[in-house]
């Protein structure tokens, strides 16, 4: 397997798809998933001249399962490793949901030297629980609900979470039975404490002052039917701080948006970057 060992010895796992010497994507995924839920974006921009790269963030998939350090600064540490490890450069950066956050952060700890474009898909940014400043935001109760769902039974919870995750309790869906088992392995792939640390992670984690920081063109789409990131208080929140966001909506589209509306998804993020 493909690991970077981190100055704190955490092994992080990634894939390094396509040719090396073209323009680098790289993929951050969302909680509880692993880089696997990006394999089809992988293969389709690798088979359009792109390096496709994507990593397990800690404590997921096939990376190390550590007690500490779990956190969103830390995340963006790691990201900031694999790119200095990989010599990255002019690197498009995609994030989706915890993703987002990771990516998100990584500019407001280590700005874009190296990065070319970003693209927000459903992402958590800028704050996804609700305070006196954040009141389109989500209460505490939803959070610690998600918390006792993977502490009590994470198996049974991670198949029910998939249920809404890709709106598949929405009138007319097409349901994938292996899309929810795929939602399953990869989340039961990851580690049950750092999953946990991951939850206030990416729902507690305030990203207005790393996105004031954006000075590369910067895509944020997200669909209007997301029922896990709210879009009132993400997507429609980011583009206000943002200075060269562009907002793309899909009307009625779910958090899983990147496999439900996969070949829509590939060609708008591919125009994008195109442009």
């Amino acid at each position: 397997m493909s690991i970077i060992t981190t100055t704190d010895g955490t092994g992080i796992f990634y894939k390094d798809w396509g040719a090396k010497d073209a323009q680098p994507i790289l993929f951050s995924h969302g909680w509880p998933l692993s880089a696997d839920a990006w394999d089809a974006q992988m293969v389709f921009f690798a088979n359009q001249g792109f390096r496709t790269l994507a990593h397990d963030r800690r404590s997921h998939g096939r990376s190390d399962q550590v007690w500490d350090n779990n956190s969103m600064d830390q995340y963006a540490d790691d990201l900031a490793e694999l790119i200095e490890a990989l010599d990255l450069h002019k690197v498009i950066l995609v994030g989706h949901s915890t993703g987002g956050g990771e990516v998100t952060r990584y500019i407001g700890r280590h700005g874009t030297a190296r990065v070319a474009k970003v693209a927000l898909i459903g992402a958590v940014p800028p704050l996804m629980l609700k305070t006196e400043a954040n009141p389109g935001g989500l209460p505490i109760d939803a959070f610690d609900g998600i918390r006792k769902g993977t502490y009590d039974n994470r198996s049974q919870f991670f198949r029910d979470l998939s249920i809404p995750f890709y709106g598949y309790n929405r009138e007319g869906a097409v349901i994938s039975k292996g899309v929810q088992q795929e939602f399953w392995r990869q989340g039961m792939m990851g580690g049950l404490k750092g999953q946990l640390d991951s939850i206030r992670a990416f729902s507690e984690s305030d990203f207005h002052a790393d996105l004031a920081k954006f000075d590369v063109p910067t895509l944020v789409l997200h669909g209007d039917d997301d029922q896990i990131v709210p879009i009132g208080a993400s997507a429609l929140e980011t583009v206000k701080i943002v200075k060269q966001a562009v907002l793309t909506i899909y009307e009625g589209a779910d958090h899983g948006l990147t496999q439900t509306h996969q070949d829509r998804f590939n060609a708008d993020l591919l125009a994008f970057i195109r442009a």
